[in-house]
This record gives C-alpha cells, sequence and structure tokens, in this order.
C-alpha cells in the first residue's frame, strides 16, 4: 500500500468485517462515517461521573477541560451504550443531519 493513505482506500481493499487488522493503528482508521444517530451531552444534567466513558466500547469518549464528556464523532458508532449507561440521562441520541 505505498503511496496510499487510509482514505484513498476502495471497498475491495477494505478488510472483511471492516476489522483493523494491525495493533495499535485503530487511531488512523476514521470508523463513525456510517453512523445514524449521535450522543448528545446535557451539561446540566452531567455530574460528570465519566461512565460514559468507561463503558464506550469503541474508545470515542474524551474528557474536556471543563470535566465534561463528549464523544469523537470520528469514532463514535452511534451505538447508545453510553446514554443507556448514564446514570442521570444526561445523553440523549439524537439523529444525524444530512
Amino acid at each position: 500500500m505505498v503511496g496510499k493513505t487510509k482514505t484513498d482506500l476502495t471497498w475491495q481493499e477494505i478488510e472483511i468485517g471492516g476489522i483493523v487488522p494491525t495493533p495499535g493503528n485503530a487511531a488512523e482508521y476514521k470508523t463513525g462515517d456510517w453512523r445514524s444517530i449521535r450522543p448528545v451531552w446535557d451539561r446540566n444534567r452531567c455530574v460528570k461521573c465519566g461512565i460514559c466513558y468507561v463503558f464506550c466500547p469503541d474508545a470515542a469518549i474524551y474528557e474536556d477541560d471543563e470535566g465534561y464528556f463528549e464523544a469523537d464523532l470520528f469514532y463514535c458508532k452511534g451505538c447508545g451504550i453510553c446514554a443507556h449507561e448514564c446514570p442521570t440521562q444526561a445523553i440523549a441520541m439524537v439523529e444525524e443531519e444530512e
């Protein structure tokens, strides 16, 4: 794959199942493109507990400078686990805009 970037891959070149075949390089793959819903945090309800961060299966949630959590939408797949696990119901899953 000399001279090609990850964004130059055609569908024929992507690994079966869309897996990341080499350990340690998952950050190179922007996997959130097919998401149809995304998490939105209500900072008035958020208690900064980090449970959303712990339960995210894609490690797509990060803590900002104020201690609140947000999703990195390049990697979030919209599974909704963060919203389901949030004890204060501070996370709503909303449809993506086109």
